[in-house]
């Protein structure tokens, strides 16, 4: 069930996870952005690993914020935040604190570099120099 009142747009019904964010209208349904994982050297995908190990319906409330953006591309606040040249972050708020992924642009393809939770204010330096790292293998590998 959605209820929406003014801006705010709140999902009920979610067993742990709800967002208070923005609901933004899309009047064209024309696709901007095509949604790719960082793949690591190995093969590996750590946003999809991280989504994996999240709630079902916390994963579908991120997955529409992701989706948002896939559509709505460019978006500012406070469903996308630019947090350097070349590096955005998607917000999606969860009863747990806010889950980031930390994403670039390359063409028309956002590239998802890391995702984690976040109940702080700022981002972490740990987790901005891993996104980072993730964006400078993806560039040197294209």
């Amino acid at each position: 069930m959605n209820m929406t009142h003014g801006n705010r747009h709140r999902r009920t019904g979610l067993d742990n996870c709800t967002i208070n964010g923005t609901f933004r209208d899309i009047a064209d349904n024309t696709l901007r952005l095509t949604v790719h994982f960082f793949r690591t050297g190995t093969g590996g995908e750590p946003v999809r690993e991280w989504l994996k190990g999240l709630s079902t319906p916390c994963k579908k409330v991120i997955g529409e914020d992701i989706k948002t953006v896939q559509f709505g591309w460019p978006l500012g606040m406070p469903l996308v935040e630019k947090i350097e040249p070349g590096l955005w972050e998607v917000r999606t708020r969860l009863k747990d604190g806010i889950a980031r992924i930390l994403f670039s642009v390359d063409g028309s393809n956002m590239i998802l570099l890391h995702g984690f939770i976040k109940k702080t204010r700022r981002i972490p330096l740990q987790e901005l120099d891993t996104a980072r790292a993730r964006k400078h293998q993806y560039q040197e590998s294209t």
